[in-house]
């Protein structure tokens, strides 16, 4: 079953992420992603996540559909111009990869190539319109497609964003764009996530609630410091460092919020830095099944 299907049938959808190599060698993405086949139902595949150049998603993307796995292909603004991002799209498209996520993209000046020039021709709500655009058979210019290509477009949105407002405006800019599911950034408090969704309900657009699988208090002081937009709060960066085990202790948090958004929305998205092992375990703890329905 395809995300689209999942989430038109009501299903609860779980996504992951894997990361494309800083190198030729996909040997190791390929072995993880290979742990998440069947436990979930998608995997994202960054584009220079954070500013840092790894490999094009889009190869490593069509090697896990080949694999029986569901790619998720981000694609970012930041590094291509509108002529790039169409080709790419249709490059995807010939490879039978239709889950796209956009995002407009970090800034270069985070990452590693600091002295790298940001393109930014299209914003994320942009390239939304763009992908739609070519899905009706024109590319941005109306010049006319042999063959248009189908996609099933998904956004992004940051709900703790301040102020909150701005966010929602956004999104809805997302969603009248062509945006058919939604991702968020790391979800900590689900009371606060709950009142969001209370205000973009009218939107009537899945969600996945982001957690973020913390494995020690000090990487999440280091994420609040050095990640736009990342706000773990004080009392679970305490419950971290008083903990016998961190590591073991961030899973028990992400799996509370798993169960949470079981509750809250229609999907959760786990992002876990190349640790296939920490997802399996915080689904086991949720008591999740690979369908995304509760244990027994």
């Amino acid at each position: 079953m395809t995300l689209e299907e999942k989430f038109g049938a009501g299903g609860f959808v779980i996504t992951a992420d894997v990361l494309p190599p800083k190198g030729a060698n996909l040997s190791r993405a390929l072995e993880e992603a290979a742990l998440l086949r069947g436990r979930v139902d998608g995997l994202n595949v960054a584009d220079n996540p954070s500013a840092l150049m790894r490999m094009s998603p889009l190869g490593l993307a069509h090697l896990l559909l080949e694999q029986g796995i569901e790619p998720v292909l981000q694609m970012v603004c930041r590094d291509r111009n509108r002529l790039s991002l169409q080709s790419e799209l249709l490059g995807a498209a010939a490879l039978g990869i239709r889950n796209l996520l956009i995002l407009t993209g970090d800034h270069q000046s985070l990452g590693d190539h600091p002295g790298a020039k940001g393109v930014f021709d299209l914003d994320s709500v942009q390239l939304l319109q763009a992908a739609a655009r070519l899905m009706a058979g024109e590319d941005m210019s109306g010049n006319k497609l042999e063959g248009a290509p189908q996609f099933f477009l998904g956004a992004v949105v940051n709900p703790a964003q301040e102020p909150p407002h701005l966010q929602i405006m956004k999104l809805e800019k997302k969603v009248e764009a062509g945006a058919r599911f939604i991702q968020t950034q790391p979800v900590y408090e689900p009371e606060r996530f709950a009142e969001f969704l209370r205000q973009i309900r009218r939107l009537k657009v899945p969600v996945e609630m982001g957690v973020f699988i913390l494995r020690s208090a000090k990487m999440a002081i280091v994420m609040n410091e050095k990640v736009p937009g990342c706000q773990v709060p004080e009392c679970l960066i305490r419950e971290l460092a008083s903990a016998e085990k961190q590591s073991e202790a961030g899973i028990s948090i992400a799996a509370r919020l798993i169960r949470a958004a079981r509750e809250l929305c229609q999907g959760v998205h786990i992002m876990s830095f190349n640790w296939p092992q920490g997802v399996l375990r915080a689904l086991e703890v949720a008591r999740l099944s690979p369908a995304g329905e509760a244990g027994l």
